[in-house]
């Protein structure tokens, strides 16, 4: 007979969510199959929160489920529309801060940012788009950076620094103001110890950070998130199939 303890629960949207020991409510909803929409979160970085599309409400009180540990008895909704509307608005907004014209980005179809938005029924940015005037970055033999559609995820800069221990990112300024750079004194990626074979450079929800002559190599259709919807690719993800 199995003397095995059986595993702590928290109910989500009225179904059971086992989870470990310090897991987050995101880190263990996605890998029980339940879907919760999230932008800077990864799963092989410690969360940060600071895209809030994740939060949920624990026990009648928001939070970011992926900074929140889960514990035991807890009541979460994540699957409402109030939930989902303020989800859809924090979208829209940074469809509107940023360049994001999904037909002409080579990332479109690989971009978390665009898959998400139509999960949420997003059809338009709704608000007056900002049209930030950020230069590129063409200067290294093999990376183009489009600065202009940056969502300050942060994911670059984490995976230069701990994983590929260059720091070849980083965040300046802040509110409005705050944006990415490259941490060169002239400002320049030629200018950094960037190799194509960087974690940083796989990590990016968008179009920022762009190998060079590889355009459109996979057409438009059999791209990721063409082939299987965010819902799928999040949890497959976080199991790490």
């Amino acid at each position: 007979m199995s003397t095995e303890k059986p595993r702590p629960t928290f109910q989500m949207d009225g179904h059971d969510v086992p989870f470990d020991e310090g897991q987050s409510i995101l880190a263990a909803a996605l890998a029980a199959g339940r879907y919760v929409p999230y932008l800077c979160y990864h799963p092989e970085f410690q969360p940060h929160g600071s895209c809030k599309v994740c939060t949920v409400k624990i026990n009648g009180r928001t939070h970011a489920s992926c900074t929140t540990p889960a514990h035991e008895g807890d009541v979460v909704e994540s699957n409402v529309d109030e939930l989902n509307d303020m989800r859809k608005g924090l979208v829209q907004f940074l469809f509107t801060e940023g360049n994001h014209f999904c037909p002409s980005c080579e990332a479109s179809g690989n971009c978390t940012l665009q898959a998400v938005g139509y999960d949420l029924g997003m059809t338009s940015a709704h608000y007056s788009p900002l049209f930030p005037d950020r230069p590129l970055d063409a200067s290294h033999p093999e990376v183009l950076l489009d600065f202009n559609r940056c969502i300050l995820c942060e994911l670059c800069v984490r995976a230069s620094a701990l994983v590929d221990k260059k720091s070849v990112f980083s965040l300046a300024g802040r509110g409005i103001q705050k944006h990415l750079v490259v941490n060169a004194e002239s400002g320049k990626l030629a200018d950094t110890e960037l190799s194509v074979d960087d974690k940083a450079m796989s990590v990016c929800p968008v179009g920022v950070i762009l190998r060079k002559r590889r355009g459109f190599q996979v057409p438009i259709g059999e791209r990721k998130y063409d082939e299987h919807p965010i819902r799928e690719v999040a949890v497959q993800k976080q199991k790490g199939e």
